[in-house]
């Protein structure tokens, strides 16, 4: 999902910068902003009359992009007339309401942003604006894997990575092609998150019939309420495996907020789980330990709504500090079908470290949460940390659907498709994590 893209200096010496957008004569941030009803998009199209689900905590909303304008204001910077000008879409919105996250979505999931995506934001309460950052673009090497009906859905979006900002009431962006000739994705829209309070209550929701989770693949786990942080016995799942890791503490959906009536209802899974998958979600590492639940479901949000899909993407997620935590619903012991490297979700899991890895080292403590997660979890399932697999690519753009590839049994985002992912740092200390996984197996 990884791209390498131009600094905010390099992007200046090309062109203007972009022209803040007045909103019209008249017209508030509210009115300004269109609200994406906090549920799936499947209940968007409801006939008149049809029981909604009901609203939950947090918020999402959906600017729409404008082309950006040539005139100079004292916020564009000139430039050389003999400089070509690059297409570009922008949105200013000095007041609206608060946000945490935010990411910029298009019509179309199967194109490319082919440029890139800037973004500042203002600090509630001090009025402060931050540096220009730049938001990952280059997402296609996530989502579901082709000829699924997840993938099949009308809901999906294109979507660039979510950037977690904090607190923020105001926000800048511009999108940038890469060349004069560049055409820009149609429907660009910029996605402001607000994680909410997690809720007091998770109801759970209601499979619709005909849809793709009724038709989930093998029995759905019962419905159980989980504390926060749970080990519930599983010693019959330990029979006859000689090599399972101890069962390391994770916080439940329930733990860190996880409305579950935001999701599509039921759960997918495939036979087994032969491999781990090791991500960064790339949304920066301006978070304290104590706001991983409010980024979790910040991100859970932008998935769901803001890109169509039917659920969390990972199967689990891991802070700074090493906390783990459940993700894709389904049962964390199950081998639970997720959307997180494209061509080979089935029979794998991913995980997810908060935060972005390029040009981070990732803390210790993060490595031992990984190395503890996939002893106990590939090992539920005879899986050796230290060793190989071969998979069979459902499709994706770096090996063609059908194609039997090795892979270590845990291995980074980057070795199933072109991307960054899980950034330099945190996929060079891969090898450490096998072997201290397979240490915690017993191997």
């Amino acid at each position: 999902m990884r791209g390498f893209l131009a600094s905010s200096t390099g992007v200046a010496a090309c062109a203007a910068l972009v022209l803040p957008l007045s909103l019209p004569s008249g017209a508030s941030a509210a009115t300004a902003a269109r609200d994406v009803p906090p549920v799936p998009r499947a209940h968007l199209a409801a006939a008149p009359g049809q029981p909604r689900v009901p609203d939950v905590p947090g918020t999402t909303q959906s600017l729409p992009l404008a082309e950006s304008p040539g005139a100079d204001t004292p916020s564009t910077r000139s430039v050389s007339p003999a400089v070509p000008a690059l297409p570009e879409r922008a949105r200013y919105e000095p007041r609206v309401r608060p946000f945490s996250l935010v990411g910029v979505v298009w019509d179309d999931a199967d194109a490319e942003l082919p440029g890139t995506v800037q973004i500042r934001t203002r600090a509630t309460g001090s009025g402060a604006w931050t540096r220009w950052q730049d938001v990952e673009t280059h997402t296609d090497g996530h989502g579901a894997d082709p000829g699924t009906a997840e993938a099949e859905s009308a809901r999906l979006k294109g979507a660039t990575a979510p950037l977690w900002v904090g607190a923020s009431d105001g926000v800048e962006v511009r999108v940038r092609g890469r060349a004069p000739d560049t055409e820009l994705p149609g429907g660009l829209r910029l996605e402001l998150v607000d994680p909410g309070e997690a809720p007091a209550a998770a109801p759970a929701p209601a499979s619709r019939a005909g849809s793709p989770a009724s038709r989930a693949v093998g029995p759905a786990p019962q419905p159980r309420a989980l504390p926060s942080a749970f080990s519930y016995p599983y010693t019959e799942l330990l029979a006859a495996k000689k090599y399972v890791g101890p069962r390391p503490s994770i916080v439940s959906r329930k733990g860190w907020g996880a409305n579950e009536s935001l999701r599509e209802g039921g759960y997918v899974y495939t036979s087994t789980v032969k491999a781990a998958f090791v991500h960064h979600t790339s949304t920066g590492n301006n978070y304290s330990c104590g706001q991983a639940p409010s980024v979790l479901r910040g991100i859970y949000r932008y998935h769901v709504v803001s890109s169509g899909w039917r659920d969390f993407g990972y199967n689990f997620a891991v802070d700074k500090c090493g906390t783990i935590y459940e993700g894709r619903a389904g049962g964390v012991t199950k081998a639970v079908l997720g959307a997180h490297t494209l061509g080979f979700n089935s029979n794998t899991m991913g995980v997810a470290v908060l935060g972005s890895f390029s040009g981070t080292t990732p803390p210790a403590a993060v490595s031992t949460a990984v190395a503890k997660l996939t002893a106990w979890k590939l090992g539920l399932f005879n899986a050796n940390p230290k060793g190989k697999v071969t998979l069979t690519s459902g499709g994706s753009g770096k090996y063609k659907k059908g194609r039997k590839v090795s892979f270590h049994v845990i291995s980074g985002h980057r070795d199933g498709v072109s991307t960054d992912c899980p950034g330099t740092r945190l996929y060079n200390r891969l090898p450490t994590i096998r072997t201290t996984s397979a240490t915690y197996q017993g191997r």
